[in-house]
């Protein structure tokens, strides 16, 4: 490695296919590097394209510092950039940072920056619109830093290749290049397209038949039942509770004879117990991954002290292939693979330590730490849980969804977006992370509809339903300890927009079906978002209430107290013609089908299993300004292989006006199935939802005449005043919120004023309990830079910048009034979601007069069972923006725990000290120029890194707590006081 540059521009060779490259640090840097996961198989990036002789046009520099690979990338002015993977937040990633290790994030927020997958992965749209596609092939712990405008900055442990992809000629043709490198989506069997049902928990085998005969007798499409852990015997997996589940294949059958399928849970935690036919047999085969000492590791899950199986061992997979064997044979028709991260519990990772061993086979990398595997341990365990549902029924399309994954899961295993909250910014972050997710090559995922953590209310889960029903997975799913959140649970007006909702997927599922057929042939997304229609348009490149189902828009509103039809809808350019079933509601999407369309839909069965070839098949057209339209329908068996072998029929339909005559056939087909003896319904789209339609049988040309300008206004006039009326008469759904908690005390919305002693303070509880102003009385200094709005004294709950903690509405708790009137202290709280709170106690004691003091502390206060107890990774951050009266005679003084004198001034930028560089329980801001310094005193057994960040007259003194997750028995708390001294 001694050869290896240190600083300069990669070097490249041409792989896979014309406009894809490899780039490595240098030649002895690319014989370094490890065998590929991201990749099908590591020959496909390690082999040179001989005949490619084109040159990229964009290349990536590098910097080795510390054993560590930093690459960058730049992009042109106008550049957006997506991908990432599974990340909450925003749809366009400028600005953000997120770190790719797989993470329990229950709880999660808009800011946290590791949830359950990895996707080392960056999407650059051009200003152009051309697309571009970087990947970081490396398992490791990866930090993807898009903060710096027009600039991908990646992270992570010497030495990792990067392969670029274009730039292509839309987002859709990267996609696909990505696609021949990390493989597609497996094929679904067509009853997995259909809604899903799950609870933690239904606790017995009674209550999950009272839910599947609830279903069929509202009418309320559904056809998956889930079982959480409760159905096994103390949470031991491959077991059933005798009690619960006496007889798990008596209910199965059951289920199965009303049209559902089941779904059971398999965690990668084994219970640590002698006599346990799974953890004896597993120690026979000495498959459990191993501390340094080589001994297995025991963590503590669900059932108690665990171990984990070593999937990198291609016994262990053999093993857990067996076990899931023998557990199908039990009526199981798909299984869930949770926690495999992989989770534990009472540690401060939530993972097992990076120090244990895992025996890897040679092509997977041999024997290494479970730093360089973490990332890929749930990927090993949904491919050993799909081949084990391969072997055991060889006829049938394995159905495997996993909470944790990497690049490449998608070949195996669905994904959901894991523990999310039941609030608005939760509903609309999911259209985003299902988006950024298919823009990372998992085009299988949904949220928990309604939310997993807390009540929602009727108006939160009927728009949630109206929206999730589209998604390319749709699951309700909610957490112990709350409120039933089954379609019915909320009121009939609720029940009945879910039952609109789902029956508009079920009608739609010949559509979806086929772009699953398409993404797992093509590697295209199936919900995509709305620029993919006009990746020119920037406008599109950030909207996050809208998607695209092929050429099928769907348009939400995710803002409480408006309606859909309440908003202005933002459209590609180009023939967008709306349309409804007769079900549009203010709560549900509106939907737009694109000029020169054509999409098939069916009848709105209650389950997929009710459905079959004969059935009367429908199309919708939407022609564009030249009178035509194309799309296509793939129809098979919906389960099996057999479409493999042409066993299928894929039907182009085309429509074209001619002469006021629109003619409607079949341009071309493939595939050997026969096509079925059915009729064809043709819906020609008129705009405002108004249409002309005529019957035919499928496979023969029909004719419709298309009605005069002055017929098709009148029909448009009277169906846009129909959706109008429909809209204005919907009957409302109430959204009442979740009084509990604190009521604390009522307060006007202006600032606090807290006196006593030498010092003034202004603060807001409205806007995250930020103080606005430090005035020092006897000097009469205003050491605080603020605004109402930002900076002054503001704490986070993560570590980046401004993340939860900084713009919630605090709840004023007690506040000390003197008889002068003067209030000397201030106790107050603030929510930052996923059951946890800041707690503020800002005070200024008679005692010392001089000082005022700030205890904070970031509290579970109500963090569920979903998490065992346990919150998402936090860090309380104490971010303070001082304001320099005197630059050039300013400075910050301390000195370290190892005694080491620092004298920082304003040239020195940003500076991190840990560890006992760490300020030894104080630090001043010291101004020649007035002759004072402002102490700040604290603890340093409760502060883990201190910062400096200079600005332009201002100065950032960062108290960082550690980071970790927080219980209610160990919170995170930082005290620390000011005071103003003189400086001789």
């Amino acid at each position: 490695m001694e050869n290896i540059s240190k600083l300069g521009k990669m070097v490249f060779v041409p792989i896979l296919e014309e406009g894809v490259f490899r780039f490595d640090c240098s030649a002895d840097a690319e014989n370094t590097t490890f065998p590929t996961f991201s990749f099908v198989n590591t020959e496909m990036r390690d082999t040179p394209l001989m005949s490619n002789h084109k040159l990229p046009s964009y290349l990536p520099t590098f910097e080795c510092v510390d054993e560590q690979q930093i690459v960058n990338l730049e992009f042109p002015t106008g550049t957006s950039l997506y991908g990432t993977g599974e990340v909450s937040g925003q749809l366009e990633r400028t600005g953000k940072r997120v770190y790719t290790w797989n993470t329990d994030a229950w709880g999660y927020g808009s800011g946290t920056t590791s949830l359950y997958q990895s996707h080392p992965w960056v999407l650059a749209i051009l200003p152009n619109g051309e697309a571009f596609g970087i990947l970081a092939d490396t398992t490791k712990l990866c930090e993807i830093d898009l903060r710096k405008e027009l600039t991908a900055k990646i992270i992570a442990p010497s030495y990792f290749p990067v392969i670029t992809f274009g730039p292509f000629a839309s987002a859709t043709n990267v996609l696909t290049s990505l696609s021949h490198a990390t493989g597609t989506v497996f094929m679904p069997p067509r009853w997995s397209l259909g809604y899903h049902q799950c609870r933690y928990s239904y606790l017995s085998d009674q209550r999950v038949r009272e839910v599947a005969k609830t279903f069929r007798d509202k009418s309320i499409p559904c056809d998956v039942i889930w079982m959480d852990i409760d159905y096994m015997d103390g949470f031991r997996c491959f077991t059933f509770d005798k009690d619960s589940f006496p007889n798990p294949q008596s209910l199965v059958d059951d289920l199965h004879e009303t049209g559902f399928k089941a779904i059971w849970m398999l965690d990668p935690g084994i219970k640590h117990e002698k006599g346990y036919f799974v953890y004896d047999s597993g120690t026979e085969k000495d498959i459990w991954v191993q501390t340094a000492d080589e001994e297995p590791f025991v963590g503590e899950v669900w059932p108690g002290p665990c171990v984990f199986p070593d999937f990198t061992q291609e016994k262990a997979r053999s093993w857990w292939v067996g076990l899931v064997k023998e557990f199908i044979s039990n009526g199981v028709d798909g299984i869930w693979n949770d926690m495999n991260e992989p989770a534990v519990f009472q540690s401060v990772t939530k993972t097992i330590p990076a120090s244990n061993i895992h025996r890897g086979d040679a092509e997977l990398g041999g024997h290494q730490n479970h730093s360089h595997y973490h990332n890929v341990y749930g990927t090993l365990m949904a491919r050993s849980t799909y081949q084990g549902m391969k072997l055991a029924e060889p006829n049938k399309r394995p159905f495997v969804l996993t909470r944790a994954g990497f690049v490449g899961s998608q070949r195996y295993a669905a994904t959901w977006t894991g523990d999310n909250q039941s609030t608005w910014e939760h509903l609309h972050m999911s259209i985003s992370m299902v988006l950024q997710l298919g823009l990372s090559g998992q085009p299988f995922s949904g949220p928990d509809i309604g939310g997993f953590i807390g009540n929602a209310t009727p108006k939160l889960f009927a728009r949630w339903m109206g929206i999730g029903a589209m998604f390319p997975f749709s699951r309700g799913h909610s957490e112990k300890g709350t409120v039933d959140h089954e379609p019915w649970s909320f009121g009939e007006e609720c029940e009945e927009v879910c039952r609109l909702a789902l029956r508009r997927r079920y009608r739609l599922i010949p559509h979806l079906y086929t772009l699953f057929y398409l993404a797992h042939t093509k590697g295209s997304p199936v919900a995509s978002p709305t620029f993919f229609a006009d990746s020119k348009d920037s406008q599109l490149r950030t909207s996050e209430t809208s998607f695209l189902l092929g050429p099928l828009l769907v348009y939400a509103s995710t803002v409480s107290d408006l309606g859909v039809h309440q908003l202005q809808h933002v459209l590609p350019n180009g023939t967008w013609m709306s349309f409804d079933f007769e079900d549009s509601h203010p709560d549900l999407p509106a939907l737009y089908l694109r000029g020169g369309s054509v999409i098939p839909y069916g009848p709105a069965h209650q389950h997929i299993g009710e459905s079959n070839p004969n059935d009367d098949l429908s199309l919708l057209v939407a022609l564009d300004g030249n009178g035509k339209a194309e799309g296509v329908l793939f129809e098979d068996d919906g389960d099996g292989y057999g479409y493999m072998n042409g066993d299928y029929l894929l039907t182009t339909y085309v429509a074209e006006l001619r002469s006021s005559v629109i003619t409607v056939s079949i341009s071309k087909t493939e595939g050997l199935w026969k096509r079925p003896n059915r009729r064809l319904h043709v819906h020609i789209l008129l705009g405002e939802g108004a249409m002309v339609d005529a019957w035919c049988t499928d496979g023969e040309n029909v004719q419709i005449v298309m009605p005069s300008e002055n017929e098709v206004s009148k029909l448009v006039s009277v169906n846009k005043n129909n959706y109008k009326i429909r809209m204005e008469t919907a009957n409302s759904i109430p959204d009442m919120e979740d009084e509990s908690g604190s009521e604390g005390i009522k307060l006007p919305e202006i600032p606090v004023d807290i006196k006593g002693g030498e010092w003034a303070l202004k603060a807001v509880p409205w806007i995250g309990g930020r103080i606005i102003s430090t005035e020092h009385l006897p000097s009469g200094t205003q050491w605080l830079h603020s605004q109402i709005e930002i900076n002054g004294y503001e704490e986070y709950s993560g570590t980046e910048y401004r993340s939860a903690g900084c713009t919630e509405v605090y709840t004023v708790l007690d506040q000390d009034v003197e008889q002068t009137g003067d209030i000397e202290s201030l106790q107050m709280e603030g929510d930052v979601g996923g059951g946890l709170v800041i707690e503020r106690n800002i005070s200024i004691s008679e005692d010392n007069p001089k000082v005022f003091k700030i205890d904070s502390s970031l509290v579970a206060r109500n963090v569920g069972a979903g998490s065992g107890g346990y919150s998402r990774l936090v860090c309380l951050r104490i971010h303070p923006t001082f304001c320099l009266l005197h630059p050039s005679e300013s400075y910050v003084s301390f000195t370290s725990i190892n005694g080491s004198k620092h004298d920082l001034l304003p040239e020195s930028g940003e500076q991190l000290f840990e560890g006992d560089l760490r300020p030894n329980g104080e630090w001043v801001l010291i101004d020649n120029g007035l002759g004072f310094g402002l102490v700040n005193k604290f603890s340093i057994n409760e502060v883990n890194k201190c910062s400096v960040t200079w600005d332009s007259g201002t100065v950032n003194l960062e108290l960082w707590s550690q980071e970790r997750p927080v219980s209610k028995q160990s919170p995170l708390s930082i005290s620390h006081s000011y005071e103003v001294r003189r400086i001789m």
